[in-house]
């Protein structure tokens, strides 16, 4: 990988990775506009650890309270402190893992074409405007029932189909559950964790099994910025939500969808 292409896909996952406009779909699709090989697997891996680095240290006082209070309701066997916040964290991971394990070869080999993107970004988005102009907007994260976490644990895993965006869906359905916009990307952000973690881990072990050789210089520099640029991002994101709302995003997902028809169909 040339200079300019890893500084290009980690700041395009440092900046996607958070909003909902799907970081999966921008990786697939630079190599692809710009005509640059595929970056393959363990860059992959570098940038999603960059990302995953930010939030945990954008939330650190959240993921410290919720990880020492669910260890205390673990051995107390009763709600402590933060402890239900990490359980809901927890239980809306389990869709997206067992939908990783079962159709990770599908996504991988089927799903990775820019029309299926197009569509993906179109028609999500027009949920996520629908969500955003009809939710009541009155509730926060630690008003989630097990049945509203259930609910965006699996629409959270409808985003390992590339286009849909983790992000995007998780708080188009926190958004239709009533959440206000910052609650509703707060979970959604405290959820990337495992979720990003889970993929992450089992991405790193088919690199292993298939004795990749790994160039450590691309790894720890797409690590580093795109760690920076999400970081930043969270920021920007959380500090303005509430002003700008979600259609700028849903105006950004219409017309890269309209473009990638026009250029593919």
């Amino acid at each position: 990988m040339t200079l300019i292409q890893i500084i290009t896909l980690a700041l395009v996952q440092g900046f996607t990775e958070f909003l909902p406009i799907s970081s999966s779909a921008h990786l697939i699709l630079v190599p692809i506009a710009t005509g640059w090989q595929d970056q393959g697997l363990a860059f992959d891996i570098a940038v999603h650890v960059g990302t995953l680095s930010a939030v945990m240290l954008y939330f650190k006082k959240e993921v410290t309270a919720m990880a020492v209070d669910w260890s205390a309701s673990c051995v107390k066997r009763k709600r402590v402190g933060e402890s239900r916040l990490a359980w809901a964290v927890i239980f809306g991971t389990i869709p997206v893992m067992i939908a990783g394990l079962l159709f990770s070869d599908i996504i991988d080999s089927t799903l990775r074409s820019p029309m299926v993107i197009a569509y993906t970004t179109i028609g999500f988005g027009a949920l996520l405007w629908l969500a955003d102009v009809q939710g009541s907007r009155q509730r926060d994260e630690h008003s989630l029932s097990w049945r509203d976490i259930l609910i965006i644990g699996f629409a959270q895993a409808l985003a390992l189909i590339p286009g849909t965006s983790r992000s995007g869906i998780t708080m188009t359905a926190a958004l239709l559950l009533g959440l206000s916009r910052t609650a509703a990307a707060r979970f959604s952000f405290l959820l990337s964790i495992p979720a990003i973690l889970a993929s992450g881990s089992y991405k790193s072990l088919q690199l292993i099994q298939n004795g990749h050789v790994v160039n450590w210089s691309e790894i720890f520099l797409g690590v580093f910025l795109s760690g920076i640029i999400a970081y930043a991002c969270i920021h920007v994101f959380l500090a303005f939500l509430e002003r700008v709302g979600m259609m700028p995003f849903v105006i950004y997902r219409f017309v890269l969808g309209i473009v990638l028809l026009v250029i593919f169909l």
